[in-house]
């Protein structure tokens, strides 16, 4: 099975055509879609007709990438969401956790955001979808504490989590949360990063092999953002991602 596959946010500034092609091209199956830009959530048409273009093109759609913000955001929104998804024809769509990092929330808003995420839940169990938390800096899940809590607290396989490694930790602390995470983990975003500064993903292969290990290989791994922002340098960033599952084996 071909997991590869790009987040469009990488290429903010391309027609969602061209970034679909690119991603073909380059030998990826999949697509996760921005609601920034490319594909935003009210807007029908422009998503039906991107659904098919994917279609014809032959790349599939993995997941819906939203800027819903759990605890900030009315859940009343997600509705719109997930319709959005239905047309794109996922059933997984990324969402944010609140606006600041786990350890800087009181025990009472602790509290009132994992009510918030049970009732998302349930609207996301009354869809048959599935929301996914993304472990950033600056939100609830931005250490394997916070996501651990929530994915307990919350318990529904209709809420889980994505994993990405966080640039301003070290590698061992990202092993670390990809190993508390790894089993609610739905879909991976790969890329380079130390700080500020982007690298080729071929300077990361022993590191990636490394983090991947901690997954049971169901995961989508889906290149995020380039290491010059430019698509000419998509094909090679895939070519390391082949790298990278070449020797990929199960912890």
């Amino acid at each position: 099975m071909n997991r590869k596959g790009l987040v469009s946010i990488s290429f903010r500034g391309i027609p969602a055509e061209k970034v679909a092609t690119s991603a073909k091209d380059a030998g990826l199956s999949w697509i996760e879609w921005g609601s920034d830009v490319h594909a935003p959530y009210n807007d029908s048409a422009k998503l039906t007709k991107l659904a098919e273009f994917c279609k014809e093109t032959g790349i599939g759609i993995c997941s819906y990438g939203s800027y819903f913000r759990l605890g900030s955001d009315s859940n009343s929104l997600l509705p719109d969401y997930i319709s959005a998804a239905k047309l794109l024809g996922t059933d997984i769509i990324r969402i944010w956790c609140g606006q600041k990092g786990f350890a800087n929330y009181s025990a009472d808003e602790r509290a009132t955001m994992i009510d918030a995420a049970n009732e998302a839940a349930s609207i996301a169990a009354d869809e048959n979808v599935t929301l996914c938390l993304e472990c950033h800096n600056n939100t609830y899940t931005d250490c394997p504490e916070g996501a651990v809590e929530m994915m307990t607290a919350v318990n529904s396989k209709h809420f889980a989590m994505y994993w990405q490694p966080n640039q301003f930790r070290t590698v061992d602390e990202n092993l670390t949360y990809a190993d508390e995470i790894a089993k609610y983990t739905k879909i991976i975003h790969v890329f380079q990063w130390k700080g500020a500064d982007r690298f080729p993903l071929s300077d990361g292969i022993e590191e990636w092999r490394d983090y991947l290990r901690r997954f049971d290989g169901s995961q989508k791994l889906l290149l995020e953002f380039m290491p010059d922002d430019r698509p000419e340098s998509l094909p090679t960033e895939a070519r390391s991602l082949d790298m990278i599952i070449g020797k990929e084996n199960t912890k």
